[in-house]
């Protein structure tokens, strides 16, 4: 295909609809993504001729089923350079993936006292199930704090990972679209005698990623972010730590015998995936990878890097000191990520002014308060960028943003 702008469009029916006349301008990519035709139709043509239960039935449909789930694992391993399709356990979203690592390796690795690093720029799926160990287990936590520009502050990053059991981090902000040197960050967690563990939802769907040259332990990431569906996550995981680690649930599907006295689990991944899985998800995130591995990673980063700095040049042009944009100014380090805040108003009156124009943004805390704290806000709007944007859409942004002067006098 190429990268070619008009033509990607042409890919998702949803951005050919009009709402009272006027076109969808959707920036909400961040939150999740929009689906192309390919995904949809490989959806349902799987319901309408494919659809039968995997892993349990001999007959020639089920056989259909299980082959096409696990071709979907092997397009994962695929798309992150993994040393094995075993080595991709399917989950409902990236937040159960990382609710994996936490109580499955951490209870039963840690104890009281043992220290996890995370960063200040973590989504609250980073933060809130390691603060569950805290309080049941007694471990505790230290932060990575920022720099001024909205990057990670290494300078005490020694200090911080000394005894450190696990140095856990985003690849990519959320909110600041600030990208983390994850190879260097895996580095100094193995220096120390830690675990790696990246959160990779931001990043997997807008660059080339392989996880072994990070050398990182368990990478976290989603489908519904990367034009595939909803309800499937992915955890990448070094065997070793797989097979040394208890099941997380148990029943269907996740057993090799059970008797009256116990049970003993099937191997990795299988030990990690009880019950009915999520089947057409995955046939859907196949064709999603598929998808973008035809356009390209590494042109889909270079069109993003472009168009992040259209966006950072044509905002603060347009606005000046009226605009606050939060993150890096250097779109070698950051992605298509921006929030900001704008003149005096509340991120959800601005959009509002916005979706009145059909430009769809995210107002809130974006699941990262600590960040929000440290950036002294209680909120931004986020505008976020991907595959099917153009500088028309940062256009139709700043446009919408400028007729807030109108409704609120400014």
């Amino acid at each position: 295909m190429g990268f070619d702008l008009e033509a990607i469009r042409k890919e998702f029916p949803i951005l050919s609809r009009q709402i009272d006349g006027s076109p969808l301008i959707y920036l909400d990519s961040g939150n999740t993504s929009q689906k192309p035709r390919a995904v949809i139709d490989a959806m349902s043509n799987f319901l309408e001729t494919s659809y039968a239960p995997i892993n349990r039935s001999s007959y020639r449909l089920a056989g259909e089923a299980t082959e096409a789930f696990e071709a979907s694992r092997r397009a994962v391993a695929r798309l992150i350079n993994a040393n094995s399709a075993d080595e991709i356990i399917f989950t409902k979203n990236a937040t159960e993936s990382l609710n994996l690592i936490v109580q499955s390796w951490g209870r039963a690795n840690l104890s009281e006292g043992d220290v996890v690093v995370l960063t200040h720029m973590e989504h609250h799926a980073n933060i809130v199930p390691w603060q569950m160990l805290v309080a049941a287990l007694g471990i505790e936590i230290r932060w990575v704090p920022l720099t001024a520009r909205g990057q990670l502050d290494l300078t005490d990053l020694d200090q911080l990972l000394a005894g450190a059991k696990v140095f856990s981090f985003t690849a990519m902000s959320n909110v600041l679209g600030t990208i983390t040197p994850v190879a260097k960050l895996c580095q100094a967690a193995h220096d120390a005698g830690a675990l790696a563990i990246v959160d990779a939802c931001q990043y997997v769907p807008h660059n080339v990623t392989d996880v072994q040259a990070w050398d990182a332990d368990f990478v976290a990431f989603s489908s519904h972010k990367m034009c595939g569906p909803s309800g499937i996550g992915m955890l990448w995981g070094r065997m070793e730590l797989l097979d040394a680690m208890p099941p997380f649930l148990g029943g269907g599907n996740m057993i090799d015998t059970v008797t009256l006295n116990g049970f003993t689990t099937a191997p990795v991944p299988a030990k990690f995936e009880a019950g009915t899985p999520p089947i057409t998800e995955a046939v859907g995130l196949h064709a999603a990878i598929e998808f973008l591995e035809q356009l390209g990673l590494a042109d889909i980063r270079r069109h993003e890097m472009d168009l992040t700095r259209y966006a950072l040049d044509t905002l603060q042009g347009r606005f000046g000191d009226d605009i606050t944009i939060y993150g890096p100014d250097n779109v070698e380090v950051r992605g298509g990520v921006l929030s900001f805040a704008f003149r005096d108003l509340h991120p959800h009156d601005v959009s509002q002014v916005l979706d009145e124009r059909n430009v769809c943004v995210r107002a809130g805390h974006h699941c990262a308060k600590p960040l929000m704290k440290a950036l002294g806000v209680q909120s931004t709007t986020r505008a976020s960028l991907y595959i099917y944007n153009g500088t028309d859409d940062v256009d139709a942004l700043v446009d919408a943003l400028d007729g807030a002067t109108d409704i609120f006098g400014f």
